[in-house]
């Protein structure tokens, strides 16, 4: 008998039979809070019934018109949605199907684009799996060993994190800044970098944000060396930190911005957009995919739209996100080993570090673990595996918010006491 690989890491032993809203049901019927929202992607919830209706209009109608074959009409409305919500200055789309494949597209964009060969990363940041993503990934060693040689051409700079340094934000954002400019003296001269690829929050990295200064940054060097600025909005983008993107927290003003996880409530779509001028620099045929813009899932990310426009769920995440926060920091005031709470709207991280102020993933995974448990389901992240983070779906209510709090205070307790 074939079975899943071995490999694979479960977060939780939960099988899930159907979903509504932010929760879950096993096969005998048990409720549980999602607070993952498979990784960030049910931006709308389970089975949204808009996003429900759409999906199963479209079914009846057309699933797959390959889009460099022929077009159809949820890709050319989905386009002119977007631009609604994009900044004005992106006005032309490329669509894949995962975030990887999308920062791969932004990559080669870059590359043709400005004639060179390298790209700088900030160190922390997540951007896929697949070679030239992993090799762009410094998030974790996991994501990235093993199956050397990696790409070639990929430089890393520090990324603004006081945690990590044990700095106040001013001081950890001169440093990486000073640190980039370093990296463009001895490493990779500005004539040789074709972009900066960057989280406006450190996704698999802790659930770090990023700040207004160092975007503030980036882009006065970037405009400086003619070096592109790709901001990856691929786990922060359509609302999951209380603005449409996560970049507007910090006027990021991308030259590409890239897309997936949230934008279709769980079907596979991905995308990069940039302006007319840049993306016509690609080399004719280097842009394509099969299964990219399907057409089931482009009329669910068209309810996504609507869902996320008429239900207000920008605005809820902010206010959502303000009330998790205050009562994950009631519970971390309780207990030593939770170090820090952090985030933007409902991406929100808590940090464990043992008695020696060092990573503690140990405990984090065991909190995680007993929350599961309890009916509450969480996921881990950080280099270490030591912070928890709360990611629900943009639909999530105010009960469900102190009902997950309360589970979550129940958690802590019975594994730190």
């Amino acid at each position: 008998m074939a079975e899943l690989s071995q490999v694979l890491k479960q977060a939780t032993g939960v099988v899930a039979a159907r979903g509504e809203g932010v929760q879950l049901f096993d096969e005998d019927d048990r409720r549980y809070l999602d607070f993952t929202a498979g990784i960030g992607v049910t931006s709308t919830g389970h089975c949204h019934p808009r996003v429900v209706a759409a999906a199963q209009e479209q079914v009846g109608r057309i699933i797959h018109a390959q889009y460099t074959t022929v077009m159809h009409r949820p890709l050319l409305t989905l386009v002119d949605r977007l631009g609604e919500v994009l900044p004005r200055h992106l006005d032309r789309m490329f669509f894949a199907n995962s975030g990887s494949e999308a920062i791969e597209a932004a990559l080669r964009l870059t590359r043709q684009a400005t004639g060179r060969p390298n790209v700088i990363v900030f160190h922390g940041g997540f951007h896929g799996r697949t070679v030239a993503a992993a090799t762009m990934t410094t998030s974790g060693t996991k994501f990235r060993s093993g199956f050397s040689p990696l790409m070639a051409g990929v430089h890393v700079s520090p990324f603004p994190d006081p945690g990590h340094f044990g700095w106040p934000v001013e001081q950890a954002t001169d440093f990486a800044l000073s640190q980039l400019d370093y990296v463009l003296q001895t490493l990779s001269t500005p004539a040789d970098t074709a972009a900066f690829f960057v989280e406006p929050v450190l996704g698999e990295g802790g659930y770090v944000p990023a700040n207004e200064r160092f975007f503030a940054g980036l882009r006065e060097r970037a405009d400086a060396h003619g070096i592109l600025l790709v901001v990856d909005e691929v786990q922060t983008g359509f609302g999951r930190t209380g603005k449409f993107w996560g970049g507007d927290h910090f006027g990021s003003h991308p030259d590409v911005l890239v897309t997936a996880k949230g934008l279709a409530s769980g079907f596979p779509l991905s995308g990069i957009a940039a302006s007319s001028e840049l993306m016509e620099k690609a080399w004719p045929g280097s842009q394509g995919g099969t299964y990219g813009a399907n057409a089931v899932a482009c009329a669910a990310a068209l309810a996504t739209l609507d869902v996320i426009k008429d239900e207000g769920l920008v605005q809820n995440s902010a206010d959502r996100g303000a009330q998790l926060k205050q009562a994950l920091q009631l519970v971390a005031d309780k207990h030593d080993q939770i170090t820090d709470v952090r985030g933007l709207g409902l991406m929100i991280g808590n940090e464990f570090r043992d008695a020696d102020g060092k990573p503690d993933p140990v405990t984090a995974a065991a909190v995680q673990q007993e929350a599961a448990r309890r009916g509450l389901l969480l996921l881990t992240c950080g280099a270490w595996g030591q912070v928890v983070r709360f990611i629900p779906a943009l639909v999530v209510s105010p009960d469900e918010i102190d009902e997950a709090a309360s589970l979550w205070s129940d958690a802590v307790t019975a594994v730190v006491g």
